[in-house]
């Protein structure tokens, strides 16, 4: 049997700031994107913050009305980029199958460590806090769903435990919506039915979550029953090979496609970038889009020709996005990937019509290459970059923020 850990750094943003500058211990803090840009957004609260009712998402000025005491932190994405990847090298002192689901969340696989999963889950909260001033709640459970179930259960600190033996006992009496994957949406439908508690999913008739859910109530019915046996994967693994792809978990959500563009030319601009380091170029280009309430869809189209300019891979990523996309609720998180594709060691072949634009374009990155090498990546920067509210600090290739193709299909 598995044993597989979730961590979720508590309060994570707060929780930083707070490890940064000790005086903001036993405050009520909040972090706040710059109110220029966000009309003063709260983007995260500590516990105590989150006991006075300040929520997410809210303006600083309602915030201010339920809590005058409220100290208000600017975000700094760099800051907990950094705190995140010092999270991630404490995991991999266990075990290289570390999938990261954001920042601040991370799936990890532990089986056949010489320590049990709740010992190493000790170890790692142990260490989070000597070593970041920052604590962690954890769930053991032999499946990823399960595992995650567990880190909610039980804050701030906490180890949650998930057997075949009492599941039942401590995941069916949760709410529905408690389960990975079930949004309001899907609450709302199962609750129609008198479907309200993760129990009541399990214990349905196959066919009528069938009827009212199709292969996604199939798969959050097997859940339900802890039925999961999606591996824990990693960036490193050899399926990169085959695609070369990159996600991202943005500081907030996106909200117009204008906000999605500026990411989507990110991370495309790192997806190229990546192809001719490693002297590929892709002839398929696919598009991973997650909402605010976890629903995950991915679309795929051909490229004429192929192609490892980020400015090809973006323009059809912007296409997907604009064609399947319908803005009902924001974005949460976005993915792009090549796949499909060829070697480019010997030549670059292209088709007698190829424009003199992509022609140039591609000289110009390959130009943009040789600069970010000797400079660092953001020494050169489109300008929708440092437009966009949220994306002028991140960083794809020096601070290793995006997560590769394999975490995008675990997450799917």
């Amino acid at each position: 049997m598995r044993t597989i850990l979730h961590s979720d750094c508590n309060s994570f943003y707060a929780s930083v700031e707070t490890a940064e500058n000790p005086a903001l211990a036993g405050l009520p803090v909040a972090v706040c994107g710059d109110p220029a840009l966000r009309h003063g957004i709260i983007l995260a609260k500590s516990a105590l913050a989150k006991q006075c009712g300040i929520i997410t998402g809210e303006a600083v000025w309602q915030a201010k009305q339920k809590c005058p005491t409220l100290v208000l932190v600017p975000a700094d994405q760099r800051k907990y980029l950094l705190y995140s990847r010092k999270m991630r090298a404490i995991y991999k002192r266990y075990t290289n199958h570390v999938e990261p689901f954001g920042l601040d969340e991370s799936w990890l696989d532990v089986t056949g460590h010489a320590l049990s999963g709740e010992e190493i889950a000790a170890q790692i909260r142990n260490s989070a806090k000597k070593e970041l001033g920052i604590t962690v709640s954890i769930g053991v459970s032999y499946n990823k769903v399960f595992a995650k179930l567990g880190s909610d259960m039980r804050k701030p600190d906490a180890t949650t435990v998930i057997t075949p033996d009492n599941f039942r006992h401590k995941v069916w009496p949760l709410p529905a919506d408690d389960l990975l994957y079930v949004g309001r949406a899907t609450k709302k439908r199962l609750a129609g039915l008198g479907l309200v508690t993760i129990g009541d999913l399990a214990c349905a008739k196959d066919e009528m979550i069938r009827a009212l859910l199709g292969k996604n109530g199939e798969m959050l019915q097997r859940f339900a029953r802890g039925q999961d046996d999606s591996p824990v994967l990693c960036a490193e693994e050899a399926d990169e090979i085959k695609s070369i792809g990159n996600s991202t978990t943005t500081p907030h959500d996106l909200c117009t496609e204008e906000a999605a563009k500026a990411v989507l030319y990110l991370l495309a601009d790192s997806v190229a970038a990546r192809l001719r380091a490693h002297d590929f170029a892709c002839r398929t280009v696919s598009v991973w889009m997650r909402d605010s309430e976890l629903n995950s869809i991915s679309r795929q189209c051909r490229l004429p020709q192929q192609s490892d300019t980020g400015s090809d891979i973006a323009r059809a990523a912007l296409n997907l996005l604009r064609e399947h996309y319908t803005w009902d609720l924001p974005l949460r998180s976005l993915g792009v990937c090549g796949s499909d594709l060829k070697s480019t060691k010997d030549s670059v072949q292209m088709a007698l019509w190829t424009p003199a634009k992509t022609i140039r374009e591609r000289q110009l990155e390959e130009a943009l290459d040789s600069i970010r090498v000797r400079w660092g990546h953001n020494s050169v920067r489109r300008g929708l970059m440092l437009c966009g509210d949220g994306t002028r600090d991140l960083n794809p290739v020096d601070d290793h923020d995006l997560q590769a193709l394999s975490a995008m299909r675990g997450r799917g």
